[in-house]
């Protein structure tokens, strides 16, 4: 006789996508509360959201039958008595495409309602005009619902990062010159017109933080900075899980605290400059991550050079928005990331031998293309989840 734990799982597995609806303020903070936490109890959301436990038990009842949430294992709660029955995010309930244009490369992710990131595939593009990457996207898109067995109805829509600052308007940007076929035109309507999904668009630094904050660092922290490594330098600002974007959309970019002719700006640019200089032959930043070795002799000049300015941004965030950890990210390796950290120092005057609290500096936890992830989670972010 099959167990409950057995049965649980074949209703799972057998469970088939329901159509996508418009959630309610509620049912965002309720999915949202279970996401981040990975899987909890009706009590555990209800003081998560601060919602009665009558209206969370609705709630979660009618997500269940939309198929949005599925029951997960028995959870104890510290006290005498059956564990409770956890819920969790059905992951097959809807699916996500996140793009991410880079001056010398394309990535693209496939990702389900958990955060769970499916299929990545990276492309170094001799030409990143608007047709070369629409022909892109339109084959991988296909390609992977067709290896995924995929219905195109269970696809919510596709996020775009792209390298730029917002105009303040409907999906326009004004990008790298290396880019300049997408600069100044409406992204969003684009490509909607050409692949046929809703689209959102943002700057890459807070499509990563975004995606951070739903799948990464975000599910510890409610507070965090984000500094996204790329050609450029810039990030993104999470408070209370939303993403702090300014009055233009412009928000978090931490690059503009450093004046050009007094600080060398910490990007992968410099690094690829120095380790040319070494004589390791690499076509493009690109072909440097593949071929990345943290024992390469410009990675020691690369921290030399630039722990000055990491200090003065990190101490910067650390000052003016007292974050609970500064994160990592980007196309940066992890294993550059880790090596950088300890030489960044947060100023502070130790008064009185009580320093401040001082933000925790870490790595970034999301696994593969930052802003390809980070994008995946922004229809996601727009449409089901919030901040709570």
């Amino acid at each position: 006789m099959a167990t409950r734990k057995a049965k649980n799982q074949l209703i799972k597995k057998k469970a088939a996508p329901r159509t996508l609806f418009e959630p309610s303020d509620s049912e965002r903070k309720v999915l949202s509360a279970i996401l981040r936490g990975n899987g909890l109890t009706q009590p555990q959301i209800a003081r998560r959201t601060e919602l009665a436990q009558q209206t969370v038990s609705r709630l979660v009842t009618s997500l269940i039958e939309s198929g949005a949430l599925c029951q997960g294992e028995r959870k104890s709660q510290g006290r005498r008595g059956q564990p409770s029955m956890a819920v969790e995010i059905a992951p097959e309930f809807a699916y996500t495409f996140g793009v991410s244009i880079m001056t010398d490369a394309l990535s693209v992710a496939l990702m389900d309602f958990s955060g769970v990131v499916l299929e990545q595939a990276q492309f170094d593009m001799p030409s990143m005009a608007r047709s070369a990457v629409i022909d892109v996207l339109k084959r991988t898109f296909t390609n992977f619902i067709r290896k995924r067995h995929l219905s195109r109805e269970t696809v919510l829509g596709v996020g775009v990062g792209i390298s730029g600052y917002s105009l303040g308007g409907h999906g326009r940007y004004n990008t790298p010159r290396t880019l300049d076929d997408w600069a100044l035109v409406d992204i969003e309507d684009l490509l909607k017109e050409q692949l046929g999904y809703s689209v959102w668009v943002e700057n890459d630094g807070n499509a990563a933080a975004i995606g951070e904050s739903l799948v990464g660092a975000g599910r510890t922290y409610d507070n965090f900075a984000y500094i996204f490594f790329s050609t450029g330098i810039g990030g993104g600002i999470v408070i209370n899980h939303e993403l702090m974007r300014g009055v233009n959309g412009n928000g978090g970019e931490i690059g503009l605290l450093l004046p050009r002719a007094v600080y060398p700006h910490p990007n992968l640019e410099l690094l690829r400059q120095l380790v040319a200089q070494q004589g390791v032959e690499v076509t493009g930043i690109s072909d440097m991550l593949n071929k990345f070795e943290p024992e390469w002799p410009a990675v020691d000049q690369w921290i030399a050079r630039t722990r000055d300015s990491l200090s003065l941004i990190a101490s910067s965030l650390a000052a003016i928005l007292d974050p609970e950890a500064i994160v990592f990210g980007g196309r940066i390796p992890k294993s550059l990331a880790r090596k950088v950290i300890p030489y960044i120092e947060i100023f502070d005057d130790a008064r009185r031998a009580e320093p401040r609290q001082a933000p925790r500096l870490m790595v970034s936890e999301t696994n593969g293309d930052a802003c390809a992830i980070g994008a995946a989670a922004l229809p996601f972010n727009k449409r089901y989840y919030t901040a709570m």
